[in-house]
């Protein structure tokens, strides 16, 4: 069992930056993929980074490229969101995810919101 706890949201004007944190405890999770989604009032869900733990490839949403970086720390158990030139667009809550394989996330944290003002 994995238990995952996301902090670091806040409010932020247009073009600031925040850092995400998702603190992951529980039995081993060396396997896991851990993934970074959003939801915005009335829109679905949507995938916003993935990264597994051992490293390797990063993944991003067209629409965060360039601007968000996803990364983990498995000393501390914990993986981040580093949100760069934030727009009010990105305004939602943030929930962190891990998962076995990419295609089905198990684990899921409460969220953080996020809010980017103009």
């Amino acid at each position: 069992q994995v238990q995952l706890v996301e902090s670091g949201g806040g409010l932020v004007q247009a073009g600031g930056s925040l850092r995400l944190s998702c603190a992951a405890s529980g039995r081993t999770f060396s396997p896991y993929r851990m993934g970074w989604f959003r939801q915005a009032p009335g829109k679905e869900r949507e995938f916003v980074a993935g990264i597994k733990w051992g490293g390797g490839n990063t993944y991003y949403a067209d629409s965060v490229k360039g601007r968000f970086t996803i990364s983990r720390d498995n000393a501390k158990n914990t993986v981040y969101l580093q949100m760069n030139s934030l727009k009010p667009l990105d305004t939602a809550v943030y929930y962190c995810a891990a998962g076995i394989n990419w295609g089905q996330f198990d684990y899921w944290g409460q969220g953080t919101q996020v809010t980017v003002s103009s």
